[in-house]
């Protein structure tokens, strides 16, 4: 319980930054300025507001979050037992986290891209994201296979079943995410310059890559056997 708690508030603390840097936390009422200024009419204010998109995104962040929450802590609770049996990690795991971190840095990189308004480098920027989006996954799939080979079937016992249903979960969301990638790459490759559009959606996209390599960290940890430290640790800062 102390390690869901403590793994909720980072979450919301995440997401309360990122909207705070994009505004939400501000207080229009409290600037220094005239009354037409503030009015409705007025298109300069109008586009200072938060885009509906980074509201909803980050909505969406925190209820996968909670969702996560939920299955690690699940798995906390459940590693504790005497019947657990500890699966292996596959080895390629660790690769397929440098690919994942590779691409959020390929995320990144075209966020800066498309702040400078260079579009072609925003293109090679999108697609070396959704190329290496598309290694993890395929990795993920192969590491599947190896456990699958070595005899670890999802009916197996519980350790094997909460790694299958996580790192299975993770996977249909960077699915989800390469989807909304796609569209941003394709959007970019219409445009003859950097449109305000195409902007938010590379901004996102990036945003999103980020926390999904967040996410996918903590699994990580998780299955690597470190789920007893992380427990006593959070239990200390608790306490």
């Amino acid at each position: 319980m102390s390690a869901m708690i403590l793994f909720l508030a980072v979450i919301a603390a995440i997401i309360a930054w990122w909207l705070a840097g994009q505004g939400l936390m501000a207080k229009p009422w409290l600037e220094v300025g005239s009354v037409g200024a503030a009015g409705m009419g007025d298109g300069d204010a109008g586009g200072s507001r938060l885009p509906a998109q980074k509201i909803g995104l980050g909505v969406f962040l925190a209820v996968v979050g909670a969702l996560f929450t939920l299955f690690i802590s699940a798995y906390l609770m459940r590693v504790s037992t005497q019947d657990w049996w500890t699966t292996p990690v596959p080895r390629l795991l660790y690769l397929n986290t440098g690919v994942l971190f590779a691409s959020s840095l390929c995320l990144h990189w075209a966020a800066i891209q498309a702040a400078r308004g260079q579009l072609d480098g925003l293109r090679t920027a999108l697609l070396a994201g959704l190329a290496t989006a598309l290694a993890f996954v395929t990795g993920q799939v192969f590491a599947w296979r190896q456990l699958v080979t070595a005899g670890y079937t999802l009916s197996d016992d519980a350790a094997t079943s909460f790694f299958y249903v996580i790192s299975g979960l993770h996977g249909l969301h960077i699915l989800g995410g390469m989807i909304a990638l796609a569209r941003t790459a394709r959007l970019a490759g219409r445009q003859d310059a950097v449109s305000p559009r195409l902007r938010l959606g590379v901004e996102l996209c990036a945003v999103y890559w980020h926390f999904m390599l967040a996410i996918w960290l903590v699994l990580l940890a998780l299955f690597a056997g470190w789920a007893g430290s992380v427990v006593e640790f959070c239990r200390q800062l608790i306490a």
